[in-house]
Parts: C-alpha cells; structure tokens; sequence
C-alpha cells in the first residue's frame, strides 16, 4: 500500500532531468570566472583579438592623429565642422591611445599569455617524454607497408638498425620487445616535429614581447613636429616643437640637444610625360645637424627616408612654399616680416595661408592669403594653379582689420583666422580688389594702414626668372622609440615562428619486426600524422626502401602494401 507523497518514510522528490536526460550543475561565481578564464585564454579568441586590433587601427590610417599631425587634426576640423567633433568624441584623432584601442590590446596580450604558459609547460613536458609505445596493428594506420626478410636475418639487429636509420633522420627514437601469440616481436617508435609546436610557441610568445616592447616605447619615447623654412634651424628642446607628445613616462632631460638646419629643399617633377606632368618624382630636405662640441654633419631627409641622429628619427612629413611678406607702417617702419607657411590645397600647390600683424599699425591686421606657383584664370575668373614649381608666382591678399583674438589668452592656430570682431577690407563682397603681388612686388593697404610688399628670395636672378623667388618650407616629424630594435627583433621572431609551425611536419614512424614460429622475419612499417601531413605515406615508403637497403647483403622481397 503506498504511502502520501509528504509520509515522514517517503523518497524525496527528485526533479527529473529534462531534455536529452542530463541534468546541468549550476555554475557558481568561481565558475562563470573559471569559464570567462578559458574563453579569454583559447586560442581561437586570441586570433579574434589579434583580427580586431587590426580593424581598429584602421580608422588611424584614415583620418589624421594628433600624435603624429596635429596640423591635419586641426585642418580636419575646419573642413569638416559637422563631422569632426563626432569623430573626437569616440577618439578617433587618438585611435593608438583611445580606451577602446587599449582595451582591445590589453585583453589580446592578456589572452596570449594565457594561452602561451599552459602551452609551454605542456610542450616542455612532451619533449622530455618517450615517444609512445608500438600500437599493436600498424595495419590500421597510414602508408602501412611490410617486408619480408630473408632467412637467418636477425630482427633486433635489424631494428637497432632501423633505430639508427630513424635517430640520424632527426627522429626521437625508443625501442621495445614484446611476445604475443607466440611471435616474438622487436620495434622502434620515433617521432618528430616538435619544431612545429616550437615554432607555434616562439610565434605566440613573440606577439607577446611585440606588444610589451611597443607598449614601452609608447610610454619611454616621443613624437614632435616642427615646420622649417630654408635658412631656418631649430634645436632640440621642447619649446622649440610645433607640437610635442611625449610618453606617460618621457624624461625631458633624455633629449639630446642637437641644432636641425634646412639649408636647401629641392623637389623633381615629371616633365616629359604628359599624363602624368607635374607630378612630384622625388622630394629632399637637404639639411645639417650639429651636436654640442661637435662638427656640423649634412644629411638628407627623404620621403620613406629618415634620417637619424641624436637618438631620433627624423621623418619629412610634407612641403610646401612660405612667401616671404613684409608689412610696414604709413612711416615706412618695418613692423612685421616673415616667411610664412602656407598650406597646400591641390596636387599643383596652390597654397592657404594667414598673415597676422598684432602691433605696429593703427589696428591690428589679419590677412588671407593664397599663392598661386604658376598663376592661370579659369573661365569664370578664379585664379588656379597650373604646374607646382615657381613658373609664374602670385600671390592674393584680403585684408581684414580688428581684433585678432590674440589678446584672451587663448591659443589661437597660426593655420586660421578668426574673422568674427573683423572687418574685411579686400575681397569678396567689399567691392575692393584683393591685393595681387608678384615677387619683389608692393601694394598700399586699405585705409592708408600702411603697405605690404612680396619679398623676393632671390633678387639677383635675371628678369622673368623665378625659380628661386619663393622660399619652400618643410614638415618634420621627428620620433624617439627605444625600443625600435627589440621590436624589430620580436618581428623577425613571428615571421620565423610562423614559418616553421606552417612547414615542419609533426609525424610519427614506427618499424616492427616480427619472429614468426616458422623462424622468418616479417618488417612491418607505418606512421601516423599528427595534423596535416600529405607527404607521410612516401615518408613511410622511403624509410621502408633505406632500411631494406641499410640491411644489404641480405635480399629482402618486397610484398604488395597491404590495407
């Protein structure tokens, strides 16, 4: 008679397993870590981190960084106001710095060092181990072949000599004996390709110091920028740079205080084909260093083609020209004169650039101005530009009057005018030509503020000769990495890694010889792959065929390849 499910001698109720009969443990806090642990260490999420930190250092290479051109960042944000405030707020002007890039390469290296360690220790395991025991039926396994020996052969001597055959091969070999069934059996098992996983552990373990040696470099170097006009120099201290990033851990007493002067910079442009005239064929910055207590050194710095000295790396960014302009009061006082740099805008150099006069003048005076290498007038009346060397210079001046916005105490780019408290004098809707100057050249400016006139950089050149009339100006970027060796060296090590884990063949032999009860010898030979290994089968064959040969004079016949 059975008994209410709640009688004090009932069973307790046992849920039944749903589903497929199984019955799943609830993972606990330990057990989602241990789980979270083993996914973030597998190697498939390591070559997924590896894939992603690729894509995310696209966008770097896509839109310029502060890092290594703030003047394009800064260019960037006037040509695309609407667009570039949304691109800084997710950092993509710092991409190699942003929080995101970050976190991706610190789960990666993460990932690879849990990856690496359990693996070495394993490997470090295998290869002080034996190779394993002779399976009892080779038959089963791959290029089986057997060989029947002639009578009086002996079958240990004939397997040490297999053994020596395999171990000159490069095989790590041990030998056994057995007795079964009445048959007396004597093999030697060898394997090889343990490179192969070496070379996968010295590629994983390479990625690792790669990350940590740039992790380094990152936070012990820096990057600075510097625009010099010919005849200009600089030295190497922080305030002399445009701009400067150091590393979180850079230590300004480490810089080396050379002096960087750009004698000449001199550019080559295609003229003979006329598909592709005006194109720049090569570009140099012909320069001299000078160390403290030294002799001045020339160098040259080209496109792909640093130069190094002083424990940087000197790299030409861009160029451009810097016409020379000088501005004088109505007394014919000189109150401002410079080169000044004026950005490039097309592929014929037709250049932007701003010109700021804070004193001397009654007001202070803003000017923007574009130059034209070799001036032509399109249909509509605009100037171009039709070639990119100096065949027929020209520069256009509008002139605004105000205030500059220099005396807030905020920094202001010399790449831009803020034309918001001015008033434009020249230009557009003001019904007043903007001012047209060839080299050499003066106008008065509006108002009776004064005159301006384009200096001529080479006033001693025959009439209608202007090819040394404007003075080029040159972008550097000038980069400290102490780790660029190290790096190099991880590099050359993933490449060597990766080879050797692609080509070297992990395999296994094994060669047996049988004492039948009738006193004759049976060879059998197979061997087993571990991984892809289309050549294992012939591999089999060859060592079949040299230890049959090996054990000449005796004849050995050759029996069909059994299945």
């Amino acid at each position: 008679m059975s008994r209410p499910s709640d009688h004090i001698d009932s069973r307790p109720m046992v849920a039944e397993p749903q589903g497929d009969g199984v019955t799943q443990p609830k993972l606990g806090f330990v057990g989602w870590l241990r789980f979270l642990w083993r996914q973030l260490t597998s190697m498939r999420t390591a070559l997924f981190l590896l894939l992603l930190l690729a894509i995310a250092a696209v966008p770097g290479s896509l839109v310029p960084q502060r890092s290594s051109d703030p003047n394009g960042v800064a260019q960037y944000f006037t040509d695309n106001p609407d667009l570039a405030p949304v691109l800084d707020k997710v950092q993509a002007f710092d991409v190699y710095s942003s929080a995101w890039f970050s976190a991706i390469y610190l789960l990666l290296f993460v990932s690879l060092i849990g990856c690496v360690v359990p693996r070495t220790k394993h490997h470090l395991a295998a290869l002080r181990a034996k190779p394993p025991k002779t399976p009892a039926r080779l038959a089963r396994l791959a290029g089986f072949t057997t060989r029947d020996a002639a009578e009086g052969t002996d079958a240990q001597a004939a397997i040490v000599e297999a053994r020596t055959l395999l171990k000159s091969s490069g095989y790590r070999v041990a030998s056994f004996d057995n007795a079964t069934g009445g048959n007396r059996e004597f093999s030697v098992s060898a394997e090889r390709g343990y490179l192969r996983e070496t070379g996968n552990l010295v590629f994983h373990s390479a990625l690792v110091g790669v990350l940590i040696t740039v992790g380094f470099g990152s936070g012990f170097g820096f990057a600075g920028q510097r625009v010099l006009v010919e005849g200009q120099a600089f030295v190497n201290t922080i305030s002399a740079y445009d701009s400067f990033n150091p590393g979180r851990f850079f230590d300004d007493a480490s810089l080396d205080p050379y002096k960087l002067a750009l004698d000449d910079f001199t550019v080559k442009y295609e003229t003979k084909n006329l598909k592709a005239y005006g194109q720049p064929l090569d570009f140099g910055a012909h320069v001299t260093v000078t160390h403290r207590g030294e002799k001045p050194e020339t160098g040259e710095v080209k496109v792909n083609g640093p130069l190094r000295t002083g424990g940087t790396d000197i790299y030409l960014l861009g160029n451009g020209y810097a016409p020379t302009i000088t501005v004088k009061d109505p007394n014919g006082n000189v109150v401002f004169t410079d080169s000044i740099p004026f950005l490039p805008q097309d592929a014929n150099l037709t250049s932007l650039g701003i010109v700021k006069v804070p004193d001397g003048l009654a007001k202070q005076l803003g000017m923007v101005g574009f130059f034209y290498p070799t001036q032509a007038t399109a249909a509509s009346g605009a100037y171009y530009s039709t070639y990119p060397d100096l065949e027929f210079p020209l520069l256009t001046l509008n002139v605004y009057t105000g205030d500059l916005g220099l005396n807030a105490g905020v920094p202001t780019s010399v790449y831009a005018l803020d034309t918001d408290k001015m008033t434009q004098l020249t230009g557009g809707t003001t019904g007043q030509e903007s001012l047209e100057l060839k080299p050499g050249e003066s106008q008065q400016l509006p108002n009776g503020l004064g005159s301006v006139t384009f200096e001529n950089a080479d006033p001693t050149a025959a009439a209608g000769d202007f090819s040394g009339s404007v003075l080029r100006f040159a972008s550097f970027d000038i980069h400290h990495d102490p780790t660029q060796g190290w790096v190099l060296l991880f590099a050359v090590l993933v490449l060597l890694g990766l080879l050797t884990s692609l080509f070297v063949p992990r395999r296994r032999v094994w060669v047996k010889a049988v004492e039948r009860a009738d006193g004759t010898v049976r060879f059998e030979y197979a061997g087993l792959a571990r991984g892809e290994d289309p050549a294992l089968e012939d591999a089999v064959s060859a060592l079949a065929d040299r230890h049959s040969a090996a054990l000449s004079p005796q004849n050995l016949a050759a029996t069909p390849r059994q299945t």
